[in-house]
């Protein structure tokens, strides 16, 4: 494998598959057994996981709830993806700490950076829950951060698209797709990859992002191992 150690961004509309909503075991477990794969050949895993599958802050703050409610909501929603996703991990064979930035000490760990760490360096997958524990940061963020503080080699954010285009694929047939950019185009391009605080936390500590396509066969693997997949964006081309 090309890195000792990666962070992979999930959405929470990735564990829903086709239902529209809540958790599909099979796709959990799909992926579970991608993480394993991986694992196994000898790269540390974290994950990040998003909650979109079962409430989004931003979605209920339009609705009316004050924003910082409808974000600790959201939150709450990423801590039950990470559990699922957990048993999927272990029924797969793979040691899996849960730890959340919000304390509920009897379902997770709470965020301890050098605990994370050292279950990593002990070939654990950590799953981190509950985004950074603040209001109107995105889970997206959240990665960037936590990839940050454990010294991640690369985010590797995992979505419905095989990378990032120059406009919405589903909607225009002429889209583009970019095989790389600089951290600088897509800022000031706007180009929807990840939010701009993410966006600036990688590129102020030199961390690649790599965005691909999570329900390719065996993608995390082949992102993992370096090969041209997705769209990888970086300081410089």
């Amino acid at each position: 494998m090309s890195y000792q150690r990666v962070l992979l961004k999930l959405s929470g509309e990735a564990l829903m598959g086709e239902q529209g909503y809540g958790i599909d075991p099979a796709i959990v477990q799909w992926i579970a057994a991608d993480v394993a794969a991986v694992v196994a050949a000898g790269t540390e895993v974290a994950i990040v996981v998003g909650g979109g599958n079962i409430f989004r802050g931003l979605k209920g703050s339009a609705a009316g709830m004050d924003r910082a409610t409808a974000d600790y909501v959201g939150m709450l929603a990423t801590v039950m993806n990470a559990i699922s996703l957990q048993d999927a991990l272990e029924r797969a064979g793979v040691p899996t700490r849960v730890q959340t930035a919000i304390g509920m000490q009897e379902v997770a760990e709470p965020y301890i950076r050098r605990k994370a760490i050292r279950h990593l360096e002990k070939g654990r997958v950590v799953v981190f829950g509950a985004g950074c524990g603040n209001p109107f940061f995105t889970t997206d963020t959240t990665a960037a951060l936590r990839a940050a503080e454990i010294n991640a080699d690369v985010v590797f954010k995992a979505t419905k698209v095989d990378g990032v285009y120059d406009k919405d694929p589903g909607k225009h047939t002429d889209a583009v797709r970019y095989e790389s950019l600089t951290f600088q185009q897509v800022l000031s391009g706007e180009l929807e990859v990840m939010d701009s605080t993410a966006i600036a936390l990688c590129k102020d500590n030199n961390i690649p992002i790599v965005v691909f396509d999570l329900f390719g066969p065996g993608n995390i693997a082949r992102a993992v191992a370096g090969e041209a997949i997705g769209t990888r964006i970086t300081p410089s081309i």
